[in-house]
């Protein structure tokens, strides 16, 4: 593995800076270098890295911090393709960013290059913020479980992971990062449930109790004690098919979380809602996950607030 600053080409990090300067505008650009010169060290960097990565909306919510706190500082998207990951993460201390978060399709990957690794990615399977150390070193963390978890508290602030069994749907990373939140949280019984069965037993054996995986086709029956039930599948998002759940047995005082945020309200939620269940959308995991790599960076734990949440629904 390469250690920080070294092994980069001079044009690597020439292409970085070409990069990170064609996502500001030029009056942009002029005003941020003014920043940077005035006040030196303090202007702070931080961006997002995926392919495609212009979808993203993370630089609009971490611009809105760095500017309602009053921080000299830019996040930026930068578009890199998977088999420039190791090259441009091992630029970010030459560059002097304070990190980047990771999206599709370089989650995984980042595990086996980063520095350091700490337990909640090592468990969820995947890394999405990198942060900077003091030496150049890089160690990856993963805020989704804290993103999840500190939604639906936010949210339900009476709710308590270990009052009632729980059903999750789904079996992908997202899964990964909600089991890991709700057990960490004290569930004391999860049922998981996914249209492929296999890859359901897999999770359950990785995670061990107290997840129990019920049969799809089941899926529906399993909904008549519960106090939550999260879909972490893709059914319900923009351009897929909706969720094909009943909730007839599902009580009213039941809480019904999607992961997905486009739509803000999927069927599911709408359904939930029509029949009188608290419901919790995906958004806020978003603007949550994003709190405690923001402080990472920039010395700030960030709150998310009705003002910050009108503004990123308006982006929907």
């Amino acid at each position: 593995m390469l250690t920080a600053g070294t092994g980069i080409q001079q044009g690597a990090v020439l292409a970085m800076l070409r990069e990170l300067s064609s996502t500001l505008s030029p009056a942009t650009a002029e005003s941020e270098t003014r920043k940077r010169m005035s006040q030196g060290s303090k202007f702070l960097l931080a961006g997002v890295m995926g392919w495609p990565v212009m979808h993203s909306r993370s630089p609009k919510l971490h611009n809105y911090w760095l500017q309602h706190y009053g921080l000299a500082g830019s996040y930026v998207p930068l578009e890199i393709k998977q088999d420039q990951l190791e090259q441009a993460l091992r630029a970010l201390p030459v560059l002097n960013f304070a990190g980047c978060n990771l999206t599709i399709p370089h989650k995984e990957t980042a595990l086996r290059l980063v520095d350091s690794v700490d337990p909640v990615a090592r468990r969820i399977g995947a890394v999405n913020t990198i942060v900077v150390g003091p030496n150049g070193q890089l160690e990856g963390r993963n805020t989704d479980a804290y993103g999840f978890i500190s939604s639906v508290s936010s949210a339900q602030p009476e709710w308590h992971a270990g009052d009632r069994p729980i059903v999750v749907l789904g079996a992908g990373g997202g899964c990964r990062a909600v089991l890991t939140a709700l057990i960490e949280a004290g569930a004391q019984e999860i049922w998981l449930a996914n249209r492929n069965r296999a890859r359901a037993d897999a999770l359950a054996q990785e995670f061990g109790p107290p997840i129990a995986v019920c049969d799809w086709s089941k899926r529906h029956e399993a909904l008549d004690e519960a106090g939550l039930l999260v879909n972490t599948t893709s059914l319900g998002m923009l351009g897929q098919p909706p969720l094909d759940i009943v909730l007839r047995t599902l009580p009213v005082t039941a809480i019904v979380c999607d992961i997905v945020y486009v739509p803000l309200e999927t069927p599911l939620l709408a359904a939930a809602r029509r029949r009188g269940n608290p419901t919790v959308d995906g958004l806020g995991m978003l603007l949550h996950q994003a709190r405690p790599a923001f402080e990472a960076w920039f010395g700030v734990l960030p709150d998310v607030t009705p003002a910050l949440r009108t503004m990123m629904e308006a982006t929907l």
